[in-house]
């Protein structure tokens, strides 16, 4: 069988499955779309979308697979019932064919029952583009009907700064190249910093592919790239996640309103008028008139928000000459913004307020959601102020002045909510040892340097997003540690304090191993350099009340870690019959650190 009636057959059988690939918003930390991308038959050479494609070309066939492709992807999107936005690819020599039929793909979508404000008509380059006056003719019509355009692979193809310049899309996809290890190379990382700066300026929403690792993934959403997708989300799946497991710790649920528990984003959504895509303009503009306090609407298609219309807009829009005559009963859909600010009504207000210092232009106004993309409300810039400025005016009532980190009162209430929420984790109670005879010795300005010394080595110490650091007086610090990692964790610490303590020092009493001064009964006595020590408790469901509870039971374990020689970390694992403190059977529970001697 031939190659072409290969893809005859394909053709006429319709043996094509659908794939679908999340799209995630790495600032808010939810999906935002879906990637659908085509697959010929399993068993056969065709299987690979570039050999399909190609082959199709050569056989005379690309037309009429673009348009089964578009069915299959659309059919099984709506089958799925996914949510959020849905990139099509499309090649642009179908897009600017002048014998291509027109509303075809938005017949599909009304058999679907999907909304052309859903789709972004995704342009693959699979060849250079000569004729950009068709093609902006063709990007125009798609608009028109309410896609969105985007923009694939730049930096990949044959003149992608040209095509942004000439099409100027909705979305631009950055190639791959420029994300994989990213975070080992300054010139990919240089390069996504202008492209993020020409984005802002154009307007355009950028989606960084290829994210594949962690690292790579923290430098992207650190550049401010809005977008990303890739391997470590997901890969292609014909049944495709809803909800990502490694965004978790970024976007929010459950856990993301530990620290900020009645200061999310959900507090401040307001009651707020909504329209549909379809209304008239001049049904939008006589809403504007009748309500003068009405500031703006949400467009909402199927619950979820996919534009918003603004009073100053609108108005100024309509005010111009013809614009009655021309767009009375056009939809609105066509006069909305498009890419209104979404915000995840569970995301803590510091990360809001920092998402919206980041943009060139803040609106009064924002759209909040759920956890699914639903509209919640609107929330307005004045009263998210306001809350930030309540929440930093009681931060620094219980801020420690000299390390500035939280103090026993956050400390206490980050406790209380794991325990309401059933989440294990480890109270980790660390204290120096020999500080006060350090203190009296050199002076507190160089007690003072040790503490902050301490603060900064624990600090980095977090590595979960729900990790927490409070400082609860003099030398003592409390670290609570929410991962798997927490023994690691805290063995980082020592080995850290260990190598830094002698910098503290002068050098005869470095050489000495310690310092000779009066201990609390007026003696001369001799002290060993610093060292920490670490009382750790496990906390898991129901095995304690309150944080009262807890904080006795780290002071305990504290106190039995510094009657150990040097740096040292004490595990309780008191057993529930006879309160003994007891160690871990398979490891050692104390790790005494050598005294560093000259």
């Amino acid at each position: 069988m031939t190659t072409c009636q290969t893809i005859e057959c394909i053709l006429a059988r319709g043996e094509l499955h659908a794939l679908f690939q999340p799209v995630v918003a790495l600032q808010q930390g939810g999906i935002m779309g879906y990637e659908g991308l085509i697959r010929g038959p399993s068993d056969s050479p065709l299987h690979a979308p570039q050999k399909l494609l190609a082959e199709a070309a050569r056989a005379g066939c690309l037309f009429e697979l673009d348009l089964l492709c578009r069915r299959v992807i659309l059919a099984r999107f709506a089958e799925l019932g996914l949510q959020g936005r849905l990139f099509l690819n499309v090649n642009p020599d179908v897009l600017a064919d002048r014998n291509a039929v027109h509303g075809m793909t938005l017949q599909l979508l009304q058999e679907n029952g999907i909304a052309a404000e859903q789709v972004v008509i995704e342009l693959t380059e699979q060849q250079p583009i000569h004729e950009y006056d068709i093609m902006r003719e063709a990007v125009r019509h798609y608009r028109e009907m309410g896609f969105a355009i985007a923009l694939d692979d730049l930096g990949a193809g044959y003149s992608c700064l040209r095509h942004w310049s000439e099409l100027r899309p909705d979305y631009v996809k950055i190639d791959m190249h420029f994300v994989q290890n990213v975070h080992n190379d300054p010139v990919k990382r240089h390069f996504l910093h202008s492209i993020r700066e020409i984005a802002h300026s154009l307007g355009t929403r950028l989606i960084a592919e290829g994210i594949e690792t962690e690292a790579e993934y923290e430098v992207v959403r650190s550049l401010e790239i809005p977008y990303g997708q890739g391997y470590h989300f997901a890969r292609p799946a014909a049944n495709p996640p809803r909800e990502l497991r490694c965004l978790v710790r970024h976007r929010g649920g459950e856990m993301s309103r530990l620290r900020h528990r009645g200061e999310t984003v959900a507090v401040l959504a307001q009651t707020n008028p909504t329209t549909s895509p379809e209304q008239p303009l001049g049904t939008t503009v006589s809403r504007f008139q009748a309500e003068p306090g009405l500031h703006c609407l949400p467009v909402i298609h199927d619950g979820c928000p996919v534009g918003i219309i603004r009073r100053h807009d609108i108005l100024a829009l309509y005010s111009q000459r013809f614009s009655r005559e021309l767009h009375d009963r056009s939809p609105i859909r066509f006069f909305m913004k498009r890419d209104p600010l979404l915000v995840y009504q569970d995301q803590p207000l510091e990360h809001l307020s920092e998402t919206l210092t980041a943009r060139d232009t803040i609106d009064d106004e924002f759209i909040i959601i759920d956890g699914d993309g639903h509209y919640v409300g609107v929330g307005r810039l004045l009263e998210l102020l306001r809350r930030i400025t309540a929440l930093q005016v009681r931060y620094a009532r219980y801020a420690n002045p000299l390390t500035q980190l939280p103090g026993s009162v956050p400390v206490n209430e980050h406790v209380d909510r794991l325990i309401e929420l059933g989440a294990p984790f480890v109270v980790a109670y660390c204290d120096l040892d020999n500080f006060k005879p350090f203190n009296d010795y050199y002076g507190y300005a160089r007690g003072d340097q040790v503490i902050c010394a301490l603060g900064e080595i624990l600090r980095e110490a977090q590595e979960e997003t729900e990790d927490f650091l409070g400082h609860v007086g003099g030398d003592d610090f409390i670290l609570v540690l929410t991962g798997t990692e927490w023994r690691r964790q805290c063995r980082t610490v020592l080995d850290r304090f260990a190598v830094s303590v002698s910098g503290f020092y002068d050098e005869p009493e470095r050489r000495m191993g310690g310092i000779h001064t009066l201990d609390r009964r007026g003696e001369e006595c001799f002290f060993p350099l610093l060292s920490l020590s670490i009382g750790a408790v496990q906390v898991q469901s129901g095995s304690f009340r309150s944080h009262l509870e807890i904080s006795q039971r780290a002071s305990e374990v504290k106190c039995r870690a510094k009657a150990e020689a040097g740096n040292a970390l004490f595990l309780d694992r008191r057993t529930a019959r006879d309160g003994t403190l007891t160690g871990i059977s398979s490891e050692p529970t104390c790790l005494p650190r050598p005294l560093l001697q000259p």
